[in-house]
């Protein structure tokens, strides 16, 4: 069955509309906010995908950050995630939803102060979050670094844009809801429920909070809500985009409505189960796991009901598509699409994953989405929208056309040795000698793949080279045109009763009623999080506690924050899976009461360097304290970037108080009126670890970071016997 798109003007074969009772009235829709969201996107592109180029020439040349703090890995990592995700894709959301979201309506948007507010406010978020990234200010929580008071902003702003947004439907003039507006309601109250459960946070300073979760259960969130970010911040607000845009501009009605309404559905409530899958052979209980693997492989159904949706939508269009480098990107991005939601089932499965978890082969299938998904799908709408709020025609087409094929070329230099890498990694770290000892050190297989990375940052190069021609060919473009800041035009009123006739498809009724559409959305997707939260942290036997794991000292506590500012999450994990080349490289594989402390955990996601997670007495403390200031003196090859600052930086001991204060409220069990002796603790211990330095020659200042650095990485892994490596 054939649904045409609403509103659709010159589309093909469009259904004329039923005569309407009242008066035709004239209004105008609001270009300028569109125009806004745009530009914002284009400049958010650029510095986003800079900053990751950035990061990826550091990961074999940790020079190039210049010894400075603010630009080493740890910290331009997470920039350059915020900045892709909540910057770039973010603006790009906002900007299709404001286009289509009132053509669709046949409306204004609701309410243009809340529109102009919500636009500052974004960009206000993005900066100071940018800003306080790189001063080190970080949760440790991946796609969820930003602290406390950002995460209150984005809490308003989010909710001002929901009430735009409903403002908007419930005034509309058409009375059926669109597919894509299901996809924009169901962005909106997902996101909204996954940021507030994610930020639950205990501040104990302006800038500077603890996870209200621990270990095993901060885990469980964190990626229910990680893998849900990219579903309904990277996925659904993009499908609601394919559904308007691609029709639009091919010409052509939406291939299945029924198909659509199967894609939805089962598309939103599976997805919500899957965040698990992220933490597969981990201290997670089994049958949590064992739950994502099961949701995630069902995930490829309504997936590639969506992408064949959008490609059947093309049938009969492939000429055009052959001419119309628009159409190009969007063929691409939703094959990318399709590419993605197959691998991403497949890597969930527990033998696939253990071959492909903390590799860069996880690297390479994220980039698919990111750059051939949200790129390319951006990329072909900005083209199809800024001209004509410009009353004017794109500026080249040939220019258009060079910048898809160096981004397409641009990904595959870009995935294709990071494929190899992860296959590498994997093999390499996997590997035995007849005698059954590991083939290779840690440090062997990261010096393998360098030349893979080199090709990885050339591809990103390509890729961001092709953004910058689209710069210009828009900038020419808007310099060829006038805004139309105030589209003019016309429709009939919304009738009071809106008739409903017996033979209608069952899914009308809800089409018809926002709200419904909004509360039935959230059932769906709170169902999985409920029933995989609930016993994680009420059933005490899913996380059992070890009578030896006792609370950080004073000293450890600030050290592993220290390690928590400086990003080193980013490329060391503190979680021993049960194989046998990781019990023999690291040691006793990890419990799940080891981590009770830890607010918020450590287990990392991507091995750059090694697991740390048994590091506590492996080396003396020199070797820590001479591998902080220059790691190539104790690990020639290491791309580990030089961290001096740690060695004349005072410890923030004025703060000692407030975080013991602070953890005490978390439950961890420290002596009542502890926080008043904290620091006198904290002195004992890093003057007996300045003891052991000076034997060996090395001297420090009494309150430097690096003693807390040392005094938290000799104390991982030591609370329990194991078996040593």
């Amino acid at each position: 069955m054939i649904e045409h798109v609403p509103n659709a003007g010159s589309v093909p074969g469009h259904p004329q509309p039923a005569p309407r009772e009242g008066q035709l009235e004239h209004f105008s829709y609001d270009n300028k906010i569109v125009q806004l969201f745009a530009f914002a996107t284009i400049f958010w592109s650029v510095i986003g995908m800079l900053a990751g180029l950035l990061a990826a020439v550091e990961l074999y040349f940790p020079a190039a950050n210049l010894n400075m703090a603010a630009t080493t890995f740890g910290r331009v990592r997470p920039v350059h995630t915020n900045a892709v995700i909540f910057a770039f894709v973010g603006n790009g959301i906002f900007m299709g939803v404001y286009y289509s979201l009132q053509r669709l309506c046949k409306a204004r948007m609701f309410n243009d102060k809340l529109s102009r507010i919500h636009f500052w406010g974004w960009q206000s978020i993005i900066v100071v979050g940018a800003i306080t990234l790189l001063a080190g200010y970080t949760t440790g929580k991946e796609y969820a670094e930003l602290e406390w008071p950002i995460d209150i902003a984005i809490t308003i702003v989010w909710v001002l844009f929901g009430i735009n947004i409903f403002g908007t439907i419930l005034k509309r003039r058409e009375s059926h809801l669109y597919v894509a507006i299901w996809f924009y309601i169901a962005t909106w109250v997902t996101v909204a429920m996954l940021h507030i459960v994610n930020s639950f946070e205990l501040p104990f300073s302006w800038l500077k909070s603890y996870s209200w979760y621990a270990g095993v259960q901060d885990a469980l969130v964190q990626w229910w809500y990680g893998h849900n970010a990219v579903a309904f911040f990277l996925t659904t607000p993009y499908l609601g985009l394919m559904y308007y845009f691609l029709p639009k501009a091919a010409g052509r009605p939406v291939y299945s409505y029924r198909l659509s309404i199967v894609h939805f559905w089962s598309l939103i409530f599976i997805y919500i189960w899957a965040g698990p899958h992220h933490l597969l052979y981990t201290a997670l209980p089994d049958w949590a796991q064992s739950l994502g693997v099961v949701f995630s492989v069902m995930l490829i159904a309504p997936s590639w009901g969506g992408m064949l949706n959008g490609l059947f939508t093309l049938r009969g269009a492939w000429d055009k598509v052959r001419e119309d480098p628009i159409l190009k990107f969007m063929v691409v991005a939703v094959t990318c699409y399709g590419m993605a939601t197959f691998e991403g089932p497949m890597l969930s499965l527990k033998n696939v994953n253990a071959i492909s978890h903390f590799t860069d082969w996880t690297i390479a299938h994220v980039h698919i989405g990111a750059l051939g998904w949200n790129g390319f799908l951006t990329f072909g709408v900005l083209y199809w929208i800024i001209p004509r709020l410009y009353n004017t025609t794109l500026f080249s087409k040939k220019l258009a056309g060079t910048h898809f094929w160096m981004g397409t070329i641009g990904i595959v230099l870009y995935a294709i040795p990071l494929y190899w890498a992860g296959f590498t990694q994997s093999m390499m770290w996997k590997s035995f000698t007849e005698e059954g000892q590991l083939r290779y050190q840690f440090l062997e297989t990261v010096q393998h793949i360098l030349p893979l990375y080199v090709t990885r940052s050339i591809g990103g190069a390509l890729y961001l080279s092709g953004v910058l021609l689209m710069v210009y060919n828009l900038y020419k473009t808007v310099k060829a045109g006038n805004l139309v800041r105030n589209e003019d035009t016309s429709a009939y009123p919304l009738p009071r009763v809106i008739a409903s006739h017996s033979k209608e498809h069952w899914h009308r009724w809800i089409e018809r009623k926002p709200v419904q559409m909004l509360v039935f959305s959230l059932i769906a997707v709170a169902i999985g999080g409920a029933l995989e939260m609930v016993p994680t942290f009420l059933i005490k036997s899913n996380i059992p506690t070890i009578a030896a794991v006792k609370p950080y000292t004073p000293l450890e506590l600030q050290g592993r924050d220290i390690y928590v500012r400086e990003g080193c999450y980013n490329c060391h994990s503190q979680m021993i899976r049960p194989f046998r080349d990781e019990v023999a490289r690291y040691g006793e594989y990890s419990k799940a009461g080891e981590f009770v402390y830890d607010h918020p955990f450590q287990w990392g996601s991507k091995r750059t360097g090694p697991d740390l997670a048994r590091e506590g007495g492996k080396y003396p403390d020199s070797w820590h304290y001479n591998h902080m200031m220059d790691p190539r003196i104790m690990s020639p090859g290491s791309i580990m970037p030089n961290y001096p600052w740690l060695l004349t930086n005072d410890i923030d001991t004025a703060s000692t108080g407030a975080r013991i204060r602070a953890m005490q409220t978390l439950g961890v069990p420290y002596p009542a009126g502890y926080d008043a002796m904290a620091n006198a603790d904290l002195r004992k211990q890093a003057a007996a670890i300045r003891g052991r330095l000076a034997k060996d020659k090395i001297t420090t200042f009494p309150n430097a970071e690096i003693l807390a650095v040392i005094a938290y990485l000799q104390r991982l892994g030591t609370d329990i016997k194991t078996t040593k490596p």
